[in-house]
């Protein structure tokens, strides 16, 4: 039972993925309703559905699935045509689908009236007859002269097939004979079965399969389409699938053949061989569950091989120095491999909200179209899994607030059809999401209005653009007039902020009156383990990421003189501001006579980190710092060093970004922020030096 269990499990799996590329090739076909590549994609995938549904006991979905299947036979037969309807009710219908795939094990059953309802629809469109049994029927166990015709292209072709179940099929609760039959649904079937391998009784495993088939089937299908049968025991079976036309020294007993075949799997001696596959299986699953156990214990290795290599930098031993630099490269290799594996692209996450904007457009009555750049860009699976509500909050509310309707976008002079685009790209340790559209912009004069009056800010609060943009995302807030089904509640964008923070991400918006806005998302790459380089100052210890440093310099008295006192440093002939960690977090220590400058890239330019000592590289492990503290923004988390020290890891980008905000706040005079003219990749940085000085 448990593997028929992971069997059907393994199903459900496979079924999830079919689902989503059904729903992408439906929506990619709204838009190319001429192309036959996208109807036979589309029809592929529900006959697998079906087919496999059927084979594990998911009845009822193999039943629903065989009436789309057929609407899109039709389709490729030329006697429908794709239509709105058509798109509409097929993705209606996926919804149906998904439910009926988790089925069971405490999960809902799907809406049978809203089934029913969507058959009859489909059952119109085909011109169908009405009933429900006589579809189960004709699933298990259709007729040769009804046969589902997987082309329709009118050619029969004969494809010889050659099917021999392997030792663990059946115990993993896949049935030979409902292949059989689903084959049945293809064309013409002529099955020759043999028995060649059946042991002595007093051998028999009652779990497993000993025969073996060879078919004929004529069809239209092609060999895809029949591998597609297939799909989920190809990997527990013996498969081939060619033209029936045999070579000439395959010629012969067609049992002799299957005979001949099973024989070589045995052994000299008469004692059969492990099942054995011809291709070596090139993935697996694994569960996320036993994938994040395997990186936690990687970091609890790395965490024990940084207390050993501090113990051998305690001890002069020579051996013992060399046994923890192999520990090292070993640990190091393996922390590299296992934040591999937890890569994934975003372009799973992207393509899904094609769905959400297609349904909004219908709701609202505009017409939007999504486009997508950066989807193959790789982020941390858990990062990602976090991804979809935030997202979707910004997705609703741009269709819903920021995009007009067609006709006020003719008379403003853009094309009716808005975009929302979605977008990824790296940035050092980080990855920065966008999602932008060419809407009206962001009202700042409304965003005000509405915060007086719910007393939010003071009608005289001089507010910059970057804190009138601030304001959308707190508790509550909502410029809608009404509450709908799409917004006005005040939640959405207060999500996005608590999602996005509790990642340790941060939001920027910007925004430009009559031409759209674009919401970006900071994201670290992984919240397991990273890369960094130890630095102290007085007795605390602190860890950079490795991929925002950029290099470090020296910092003596005569340097500080010659800035006059300010917090800047020439960088061979750069002008960069720097900010001092002792200062910053009011270490009461004594400064050294020469000091270090840890340059960082940020999104506001090239800024400084001074600090004491650098103490080298180390791989951290990143641990939560708790609820108590999630409010600190500047400090992403903490690691335990090999000597039991506990070293916060700062997020640079926040903490140059609060410093700055903090002057702003607090310089009064405009000239103070005078600087000398610099190039505009500059401006920012030097714009802001004043938010590091001392007087």
């Amino acid at each position: 039972m448990v593997k028929i269990d992971q069997f059907r499990h393994g199903f459900q799996e496979e079924a999830r993925e079919i689902v989503v590329d059904l729903e992408a090739a439906l929506l990619e076909l709204n838009e190319n309703r001429g192309d036959l590549d996208l109807v036979g994609r589309v029809f592929r995938a529900l006959h697998t559905i079906k087919g496999s549904g059927s084979m594990f006991g998911f009845d009822k979905l193999a039943a629903f699935t065989h009436n789309l299947e057929n609407a899109f036979d039709e389709v490729r037969n030329g006697r429908i045509q794709i239509d709105s309807e058509l798109i509409d009710l097929t993705l209606s219908a996926l919804d149906q689908i998904r439910t009926m795939i988790e089925e069971g094990g405490g999960a809902p059953d799907a809406d049978q009236e809203i089934c029913e309802a969507i058959l009859q629809r489909v059952r119109k469109i085909t011109g169908a007859p009405e009933g429900h049994a006589s579809i189960v029927k004709q699933i298990v166990n259709p007729s040769d002269e009804s046969a589902l015709k997987a082309t329709g292209n009118g050619k029969l072709n004969e494809w010889l097939i050659r099917f021999t179940p392997g030792p663990e099929m059946m115990r993993n609760g896949a049935n030979p004979l409902l292949l059989i039959r689903e084959l049945r649904q293809l064309g013409g079937l002529s099955v020759k079965a043999s028995r060649a391998a059946l042991p002595p009784l007093n051998e028999l495993e009652p779990e497993r399969c000993y025969l073996g088939w060879e078919m004929v089937l004529t069809t239209e299908a092609n060999q895809d389409a029949i591998r597609d049968v297939f799909i989920f025991v190809e990997d527990l079976c013996e498969l081939y699938i060619g033209p029936a036309a045999k070579p000439a020294e395959e010629k012969g007993n067609d049992s002799d053949l299957i005979a001949r075949a099973l024989q070589e799997k045995r052994g000299a001696s008469g004692g059969r061989r492990p099942y054995d596959k011809a291709e070596a299986v090139s993935s697996l699953r694994v569960p996320a569950a036993k994938l994040d156990q395997f990186v936690d214990l990687v970091g609890e290795l790395v965490t024990v091989q940084a207390r050993l290599s501090e113990i051998a930098a305690r001890h002069d031993d020579p051996e013992v120095s060399s046994v923890a630099e192999e520990i090292e490269r070993l640990t190091s290799s393996l922390r590299e491999n296992s934040m591999n594996i937890r890569m994934m692209p975003i372009r799973g996450t992207f393509e899904k909200f094609r769905r959400l904007v297609h349904d909004l457009a219908r709701d609202l009555g505009k017409d939007v179209e999504l486009t997508i750049d950066g989807a193959d860009t790789e982020l941390d699976k858990t990062v990602i899994d976090q991804l979809s509500d935030p997202l979707m909050h910004l997705i609703r509310n741009s269709m819903d607030h920021g995009i007009e309707q067609p006709d006020v976008r003719i008379a403003r002079g853009k094309r009716s059809t808005a975009t929302i685009h979605l977008s990824a790209r790296h940035s050092g340790a980080s990855v920065l999401i966008g999602v932008s559209d060419d809407g009206g912009g962001i009202n700042t004069e409304a965003v005000r209005n509405r915060a007086i009056e719910k007393g939010m800010i003071a009608p005289d609060a001089h507010l910059t653009e970057a804190q009138t943009f601030d304001l959308i995302f707190q508790p509550g807030f909502s410029t809608a007039k009404s509450v709908t089904d799409v917004s006005g509640r005040g939640v959405g964008m207060d999500v996005v902020r608590q999602s996005v923070e509790s990642l340790r991400g941060s939001i920027e918006v910007a925004s430009k009156s009559g031409q759209g806005s674009t919401v970006t998302l900071r994201l670290p790459l992984t919240l397991a383990i990273i890369d960094g380089l130890l630095v102290n100052v007085g007795e605390a210890y602190f860890v950079l990421p490795l991929a925002n440093t950029l290099e470090c310099i020296e910092l003596s008295e005569e340097d500080i003189q010659r800035a006059n006192g300010k917090h800047m440093a020439n960088v061979r002939g750069e002008i960069v501001p720097y900010i001092r960690l002792r200062q910053y977090f009011n270490i009461q220590s004594e400064r050294p006579a020469i000091e270090q400058i840890m340059i960082v890239e940020t999104e506001e330019g090239r800024f400084g980190l001074v600090v004491d000592k650098v103490l080298g590289n180390c791989q951290t492990v990143i641990k939560n710092l708790g609820r108590f503290y999630r409010h600190v923004q500047i400090v992403s988390g903490a690691t335990i060093l090999g000597n039991g020290m506990v070293a916060l890891i700062l997020d640079p980008y926040r903490l140059v970004q609060e410093a700055l905000r903090s002057a702003t706040e607090t310089l009064s005079s405009p000239g103070v922020l005078a600087r000398p003219r610099a190039s505009a990749g500059r401006h920012k940085s030097l714009q802001g030096a004043a938010a590091i000085q001392s007087g």
